[in-house]
């Protein structure tokens, strides 16, 4: 089995619909090229003059733009930095921390990973868009959705500072769920 001879790089992308792993293959002598998006191959190149340059792919349910970048350091010694939506890998995750919520629950023995993006208020379970129901209370918004017989729902609350604006949070079956860190 030949499989991963050449592997340089592995990252762990946390996107809405989940943490997607891309593995990436470099033969510095034969010039392949090889990536891995949740250890599916979607990009492959067996011969490659050139050693140096970058590839792009999808990574996914909403196609989000990626882009390993080749570069030469020194003599044959090359680095490999990942780009999501034209952001360095890190500064993607700073930016996306400010426009989502991730919570991490344990329902019944089966972990979910659910993920309110602010913007459009969408929320993400294991990989799902789900369906929900907002509504406008007192205090703010309630957001309701089912996970499994689990009756989910996210309050959005001000914080009354301009700073910290909207507070999140997520209720399941009358529990706040804390927020995890990803």
């Amino acid at each position: 089995l030949e499989k991963m001879t050449d592997l340089v790089a592995v990252w762990e992308v946390a996107l809405s619909d989940g943490v997607h792993k891309i593995e990436f293959e470099h033969g510095t002598t034969s010039g392949k090229r090889v990536v891995y998006v949740d250890g599916k191959e979607v990009i492959r190149k067996e011969w490659m003059f050139k050693l140096v340059g970058k590839e792009t792919f999808a990574v996914g349910a909403a196609k989000t733009k990626a882009t390993i970048n080749i570069d030469a350091v020194s003599g044959f010694a090359y680095e490999y930095t990942l780009e999501i939506n034209g952001k360095s890998l890190k500064k993607y995750m700073e930016n996306r921390s400010k426009i989502t919520n991730t919570w991490v629950v344990s329902l019944g023995g089966t972990d979910y990973r659910i993920v309110l993006e602010k913007d459009t208020m969408d929320v993400w379970c294991n990989g799902q868009k789900m369906e929900t129901a907002g509504e406008f209370v007192e205090d703010g918004t309630e957001t309701h959705f089912s996970v499994g017989n689990h009756s989910c729902c996210i309050k959005a609350v001000s914080s009354g500072k301009r700073k910290e604006g909207i507070i999140h949070t997520l209720i399941v079956d009358d529990r706040e769920i804390p927020e995890a860190v990803e």
